[in-house]
């Protein structure tokens, strides 16, 4: 029978975890593989969960534009809009809203944005350039009354990302005489 002593016991659990640490260059290599394998695959399906969430969070942004605008003209009792913007200190003339959007507050009461020098700018915010936004047509804003009423007659705004793929991703807000914003309940398919 031998004895062994504190101190060899130690040396010997010592070099036995020395050897068991780390990977070898084959173990390395073959989870690099395995891993570069599983990303291609996950890919694909990984850019259709992209673009909905783009969808969605831009359909959020316009919704928050749309409710703050309605908000301000109840409050001020002048009136507010949003429209189209792409500097946020001018309302551009088109129904191209993809480079963003402009909310203000119509201090003089004349229905138009005429600048910081007698309306006052709200929020801007810009678009994101893989969505596709068109504003509502033969109006380059929606504009809300004293009372929160659309000041113009019912309004459509539609949203997609720029490339759908094989999915149905088209969005469209319809904003009623009354003020009310409707997200319709299912995506379209996009043109």
């Amino acid at each position: 029978m031998s004895i062994r002593r504190k101190g060899d016991v130690m040396r010997h659990h010592t070099a036995r975890a020395r050897g068991a640490a780390g990977f070898t260059l084959i173990e390395l290599m073959v989870t690099v593989g395995v891993m570069a394998i599983l990303a291609a695959i996950a890919f694909p399906s990984f850019q259709g969960v992209m673009r909905s969430n783009r969808l969605a969070t831009t359909t959020n942004q316009v919704l928050g534009a749309l409710a703050l605008a309605r908000a301000e003209a109840i409050r001020n009792t002048r009136g507010a809009g949003v429209c189209p913007s792409t500097d946020g200190s001018s309302c551009a003339s088109s129904t191209n809203w993809t480079t963003g959007w402009l909310v203000w507050s119509d201090v003089n009461g004349n229905g138009t944005y005429d600048g910081s020098s007698t309306d006052t700018a709200l929020r801007f915010v810009q678009g994101n350039p893989k969505v596709t936004i068109t504003g509502p047509s033969g109006a380059a804003a929606v504009r809300f009354d004293a009372r929160g009423r659309l000041a113009n007659t019912a309004q459509t705004i539609t949203l997609q990302p720029d490339t759908c793929g094989s999915q149905a991703l088209r969005r469209t807000l319809t904003i009623s005489a009354t003020g009310q914003v409707r997200k319709n309940g299912s995506l379209a398919a996009c043109s």
